[in-house]
């Protein structure tokens, strides 16, 4: 499974969530989005597809950067050969496999139905398995960063995830979509959902947050905005 499906059954997690809170409505102010015949995930799709955040960038909730393409890629050190996102998952592993055999369409606000759904699928993806052929390399990934850490020189850790409003605007995605980097000094200006290469050792390393749970570990040896 490609990261663009991924995001995608990210959003279909976020209208999970909003039918086990009963907050589907909240998604649904947009004009034209109730028409006959849609559904509820439908219509909560089609709200998230379109939000962007007010960063100052273009991106909006789903979109990833595209791979190897960015203009700065040349400049790299190739003793940090870059690293693709769908490379994190093992090839065998399933992440629908905690989806089958549910009708989210059917479910109706506040159905305990939802949240126990979606209680299982969030166990299975937390517990998201690694590619352990990957520990120990020199990797270099583009992606968004989520601050967690900061001391009064700046940002010292940060969540590194594929798409953008992962862990924000949606819930978190598997965790081992999620890379928790320490960074090798502190960097001034982070921002939520910034997006940024990102290069050093990686390590299959669990590590929980209120954001989201991740299954990697990068010791970053250098990072940089990114441009395509």
């Amino acid at each position: 499974m490609n990261i663009k499906k991924l995001a995608v059954l990210g959003l279909a997690v976020a209208a999970l969530t909003a039918l086990g809170y009963g907050l589907a409505s909240l998604f649904m102010d947009k004009p034209g989005l109730a028409e006959q015949g849609t559904t509820e995930l439908e219509r909560t799709l089609a709200q998230l597809g379109t939000e962007t955040a007010a960063t100052g960038n273009d991106y909006a909730v789903g979109d990833r950067l595209p791979a190897g393409e960015s203009k700065k890629a040349a400049e790299f050190d190739p003793a940090f050969p870059e690293l693709q996102w769908d490379d994190l998952m093992p090839a065998d592993w399933d992440p629908m496999a905690a989806f089958r055999g549910m009708n989210i369409a059917e479910l109706q606000d506040n159905d305990p139905k939802a949240q126990e759904a979606l209680d299982t699928m969030r166990k299975a993806w937390n517990n998201a398995p690694v590619n352990t052929k990957l520990s120990g390399q020199k990797v270099r990934i583009p992606g968004f960063a989520i601050p967690v850490e900061q001391s009064d020189k700046g940002v010292d850790e940060l969540l590194l995830v594929p798409y953008f409003g992962a862990c924000i605007h949606t819930p978190p995605p598997p965790a081992n979509q999620i890379i928790h980097v320490k960074l090798s000094e502190p960097q001034p200006a982070v921002g939520a959902m910034q997006a940024y290469w990102i290069w050093g050792e990686i390590s299959a390393q669990k590590f929980s947050s209120e954001l989201g749970d991740a299954a990697y570990m990068i010791k970053a040896t250098g990072i940089q905005p990114y441009e395509d």
